[in-house]
């Protein structure tokens, strides 16, 4: 039994947080690419359970789940942020729907998750509609993923909507392909026979 150094602590500090309070807190407006190829600009004004309440104009207000927003980023670097965006053909072809259950939804654990982000290993997100994104994992929580592309531009991508994550070298990292391969155990941040001694987690890493 071992544990990945500092997983836990990190999870106890920010698996929590999310992407739309900040997006609210700022009272800014983001961009939100939505499935059907949408792309929609307004201010959160609220955040609620399941959707969010925005507003793309004043006194204009509407509701939108969050189950269709696949990524996001502040309006102010879209300038930099759409042009590293690229799109596979075939998948975007293939027309994927949001995937409504948790359980048939493209997984990936937390223990694959952070030895990528602490190694600043550069990976390959592809989005359900083709979308691919790529750059380094800068942080994650329960729902979401941030990373840094190409010149450290910041996008937030939802969890919900990863079709597949691999590094440069073509490694799968979803769950499916992660259970039995366990790329986690070869990391340097991997300790093989931990101390558990006096902790009682509040939160056990997937």
């Amino acid at each position: 039994m071992g544990e990945l150094k500092g997983l836990q602590d990190y999870l106890d500090r920010h698996y929590r947080q999310t992407v739309f309070a900040q997006a609210q807190a700022s009272g800014e407006t983001w961009e939100f690419h939505l499935h059907g190829g949408r792309l929609h600009r307004a201010v959160v004004k609220e955040d609620l359970k399941y959707d969010l309440r925005l507003s793309p104009q004043v006194d204009a207000e509407e509701t939108t789940p969050k189950l269709q927003v696949k990524l996001l980023y502040p309006e102010s670097i879209s300038p930099k942020a759409v042009p590293l965006i690229n799109i596979d053909p075939e998948i975007h072809g293939r027309g994927l729907e949001p995937i409504l259950s948790p359980k048939l939804r493209n997984h990936i654990k937390n223990k694959s998750l952070y030895p990528l982000m602490m190694e600043r290993e550069v990976v390959f997100f592809t989005l359900l509609e083709g979308e691919i994104i790529r750059g380094v994992i800068s942080g994650f929580t329960r729902y979401e993923i941030q990373v840094h592309m190409k010149g450290g531009v910041p996008v937030t991508l939802l969890r919900h909507a990863v079709l597949d994550l691999r590094n440069k070298k073509g490694r799968c990292f979803l769950k499916s392909f992660q259970e039995d391969r366990r790329d986690w155990e070869k990391s340097t941040l991997w300790d093989a026979s931990p101390s558990t001694a006096g902790t009682s987690p509040p939160a056990k890493p997937s």
